[in-house]
């Protein structure tokens, strides 16, 4: 059992915008079934890089309840582990 200190990898699986300005980056465990959402003002990504791969406190996850997204997201983080460096600035 992972103890809740102990940081999870999760990899970028998914970029959006919303109406408010802000950038939305989601990032999946490699198994699709738990996801890490971070928002950032569109001006504050120049400052803050977006990397291929965090590594999130167990608390900060959120499960993934639909099938399909599960695999997707699974699908995704494969890629991503295969093309990038958990550090690559994407």
């Amino acid at each position: 059992m992972t103890d809740e200190t102990d940081g999870v990898r999760v990899w970028l699986v998914e970029r959006g915008y919303n109406n408010r300005d802000l950038i939305i980056l989601k990032y999946a465990t490699p198994d699709g079934t738990r996801l890490f959402r971070r928002e950032l003002a569109a001006q504050a990504v120049d400052l803050d890089s977006v990397t291929a791969a965090k590594d999130v406190s167990p608390s900060d996850l959120e499960s993934v309840d639909d099938s399909e997204l599960r695999d997707r997201y699974e699908s995704e983080v494969a890629r991503m582990t295969a093309q990038h460096d958990p550090g690559d600035t994407i």
